[in-house]
């Protein structure tokens, strides 16, 4: 499907903000952590800030995403105290984590954290068909959903380091990681046929 094509489908219509926890407290990191817990897999994602100038190096992530089928988890790495947790999941063998275009994310998560995440799928390299590019999040919308993701630039290349994130960051990071999730298992179904 082309972009002109996609642009011509419905737009998906995303997580709604009652089923988000931004993760701001120890007790929020605890709550994610127990509801999580009982997942066989989780969407998956980071954000940084990005970088604009030549030679210049990312300290990111600044925000780590984690989704169930119904609730999206945001993890700012600003908050040190509350990343216990996110380790914990990310480097469990017992749950399976899916995003897409993940090799980035771990490499950073491993350089300013110290977290190897185990048990990962970087959906875009599975889901690429026979002598094709890397899937990204949009085209398995488009593909799997018949939808259209919104991903407003203005939004990706934002400051995820910020103290405080808005209301279309904090949308835009949970709709990431629980997409990947939706379409691992649309994914996985079909093959399954």
């Amino acid at each position: 499907m082309t972009e002109d094509q996609e642009v011509l489908l419905p737009p998906y219509p995303g997580i709604q903000e009652k089923d988000i926890l931004l993760v701001q407290t120890p007790a929020d990191a605890e709550q994610a952590y127990a509801e999580m817990l009982a997942a066989d897999i989780l969407g998956f994602d980071t954000e940084s800030k990005p970088v604009f100038f030549k030679g210049q190096q990312s300290d990111g992530p600044h925000l780590i995403q984690l989704a169930t089928d119904s609730k999206a988890y945001l993890f700012p790495t600003v908050k040190v105290q509350n990343t216990d947790a996110v380790k914990a999941l990310l480097e469990s063998k017992d749950i399976l984590k899916v995003g897409f275009g993940l090799s980035d994310d771990m490499k950073r998560l491993k350089i300013k954290l110290g977290i190897t995440p185990q048990h990962v799928l970087d959906l875009a390299r599975a889901m690429r068909e026979s002598k094709q590019r890397d899937m990204g999040a949009k085209a398995a919308v488009a593909k799997f959903f018949g939808m259209q993701l919104q991903k407003s630039k203005k939004t990706s290349t934002s400051n995820w380091a910020a103290p405080a994130l808005n209301d279309r960051q904090i949308m835009y990071a949970a709709n990431d990681a629980q997409v990947a999730l939706l379409v691992y298992r649309k994914w996985l179904a079909l093959k399954q046929g």
